[in-house]
């Protein structure tokens, strides 16, 4: 609205972002059940370069939370700057949808 990106479309950029490693990690289906300490610290302009970055901090039984920043380079200055981070809750899923074990690593 004042020449700033969407929260939500910044959102939904870093759900994809971690869906990859949670995906891996679970070797399968995934679902995204909950967003924890979602924070927005600066805006990202139009024009602006969007990187996220997504590491796994925790894995349980049928779920894990992924850390994801996202920073935005500025199209004038080529400034880096973290606009955004947050917890990302995902569960991993069978083929009907239920709850399944994450497997164990090798």
């Amino acid at each position: 609205m004042n020449g700033d990106i969407f929260g939500g479309w910044v959102l939904s950029q870093m759900d994809l972002a971690g869906s990859v490693p949670a995906s891996v990690r679970a070797d399968g289906r995934i679902a995204t059940v909950a967003v924890d300490a979602m924070r927005f610290h600066r805006p990202i302009h139009v024009g602006d370069l969007v990187t996220c970055y997504a590491e796994i901090i925790k894995v349980g039984r049928t779920s894990l939370t992924v850390y994801i920043e996202t920073w935005a380079k500025r199209q004038r200055t080529d400034e880096d700057v973290r606009v955004t981070e947050g917890n990302f809750v995902y569960v991993a899923i069978d083929a009907n949808g239920n709850s399944r074990p994450i497997p164990d690593r090798q």
